[in-house]
């Protein structure tokens, strides 16, 4: 064994050790994390504002503090942005995080030096778990390629900003730096198949033992090494180990990623976000990801079935329950207070607590009261491709409301097939049942004949990264939604319609 591998090993059990300690005691945890956080911020304009002062406990908290998404917080980003200090957190953020707006252009998301800190350190501690569980550490000495944005950084106001892959990009150990991939200067590029051309260059001939990034595009990747090379993705990578992956279930692409690779390869989960690193996969025998209760986040939770009701109750971990959706509210050490991130959250296990991500708050269907959500049509499609010989690129769902005419309505699966299934109705039907097994009010309005059946529309091959293409949202962190309540990514996908 390497010196490195050896290091690895003994730093991991000490990691280990401390996750155990502090996820034995997730509720005194928590609770040290919301009075440092009030306690930090009560000074500052947004302190003031609301009386940080007089909050003893969350109770007071829920009184003082109501729940604010981006939009609804900007004001006070606002005045960050323009270079006042102390506004949601004392000083100034070291970074903005830049991602694209849906309501009102870009947004900046503060990010200082604690919350890039806990942001490293849980990157770092998904990996140290793996190699605690598994005993397997020599991949360390390989060479490791992280797919992310440009790590050049602008300026506004004396505030470095990027994307925030861009940003972590800064942070590689510098034990690790010549196990690197892809070099700086590739890293840099803009255009994002200018990049993956350029990173199939410099990996082909290297020692790739880890790969990371949303799973669309770092298929893209493979299937532009495998046209190269000829050959398997674990052929060319004998001693590639392990794929880390966020952003986007891996289900429906895991099947067509072992044919590529030419086996299965170990993988975790990891549930970052520009405003916060949440959750990662902590075991290899388990499902779920271990929820971070000691990374300067303090955590509430509203049903995500009552979110848009006018009595939503605000509840803290020791109140939630197994198998439930919520919505998930962050209070962060970079300012962001009773946030609305937007992801809806499962937990499957309370000792300790385990998610899943299940979806986002404004990504649903529910046309007609069916409430489907991201995690039930991606086990659907999961369950799909498992049962049959389809392999599936890329896919989104929409409700059609008003089919030409008589006509019921329906929910359409707009599907960018590698093979089509021999028997395209046995798909539909796998789809379709598991959809009505996993939601009693889709089944309801199925058997009510409220709904028809679902439909498929296939989209020609390519077409998921030409519709990308065109919002502006190839490649980095941008993700395919996969699910909406109105048909705005349907009809642009039309225009991508197979022939």
């Amino acid at each position: 064994m390497s010196l490195k591998g050896l290091a690895a090993k003994i730093f991991a059990n000490y990691i280990v050790r401390r996750t155990l300690s502090w996820s034995a005691r997730p509720i005194e945890t928590q609770e040290k994390v919301f009075q440092d956080l009030i306690s930090s911020a009560k000074d500052t304009i947004f302190g003031i504002d609301h009386s940080f002062k007089d909050i003893k406990n969350h109770s007071d908290f829920v009184s003082n503090v109501p729940i604010r998404d981006y939009e609804e917080l900007k004001p006070y980003v606002n005045q960050v942005v323009e270079g006042k200090i102390d506004v949601l957190w004392p000083g100034k953020p070291i970074y903005f995080a830049k991602t694209s707006g849906t309501t009102s252009g870009a947004k900046y998301i503060p990010i200082t030096n604690s919350s890039i800190k806990n942001q490293v350190e849980a990157s770092r501690n998904a990996i140290l778990s793996y190699i605690h569980e598994t005993g397997s550490s020599g991949f360390v000495n390989g060479k490791m390629m992280f797919l992310q944005g440009s790590p050049v950084l602008k300026e506004k106001n004396g505030i470095k900003l990027g994307r925030l892959s861009g940003i972590s990009a800064h942070y590689v150990p510098s034990y690790l730096q010549k196990n690197r991939l892809p070099s700086w200067e590739t890293n840099c590029i803009e255009d994002w198949e200018e990049k993956v051309n350029a990173v199939v260059e410099e990996t082909v001939g290297e020692n790739m033992t880890i790969i990371a990034g949303i799973p669309s595009w770092v298929q893209m990747y493979f299937e532009k090494l495998k046209e190269k090379t000829n050959r398997n993705i674990g052929d060319l990578f004998k001693n590639f180990e392990l794929f880390i992956y966020g952003g986007v279930n891996y289900g429906p692409y895991q099947k067509k990623f072992e044919e590529l690779i030419g086996r299965k390869v170990a993988s975790i989960e990891l549930f970052p976000a520009s405003e916060g690193f949440f959750a990662y996969q902590n075991s290899q025998s388990e499902k779920g990801m271990l929820l971070l209760l000691n990374s300067g986040i303090f955590y509430e939770f509203i049903k995500a079935d009552t979110f848009f009701d006018e009595g939503r109750k605000r509840i803290t971990l020791q109140d939630v329950e197994l198998n439930t959706d919520y919505v998930m509210i962050i209070s962060t050490d970079a300012g962001l207070w009773a946030y609305n991130l937007g992801d809806t959250v499962r937990f499957i296990s309370i000792k300790p607590f385990k998610i899943i991500v299940s979806g986002r708050i404004k990504h649903f269907i529910s046309a007609f009261g069916e409430h489907v959500i991201a995690k039930e049509v991606e086990q659907a499609m999961q369950e799909a491709i498992e049962q049959t010989d389809a392999k599936v690129n890329e896919f989104t769902v929409a409700p059609q409301i008003t089919p030409p005419g008589n006509e019921l309505p329906y929910h359409e699966w707009l599907i960018e097939f590698e093979s089509k299934p021999s028997d395209m109705q046995i798909f539909m039907e796998i789809l379709d049942k598991s959809l009505q097994r996993q939601n009693s009010y889709y089944y309801d309005l199925i058997v009510g004949n409220i709904l028809q059946r679902l439909k498929i529309t296939t989209i020609k091959r390519d077409g998921f990264k030409g519709y990308m293409r065109s919002i502006g949202k190839l490649g980095g962190q941008n993700k395919v939604q996969r699910l909406a309540n109105d048909r705005k990514v349907a009809e642009l996908l039309l225009a991508q319609k197979e022939n």
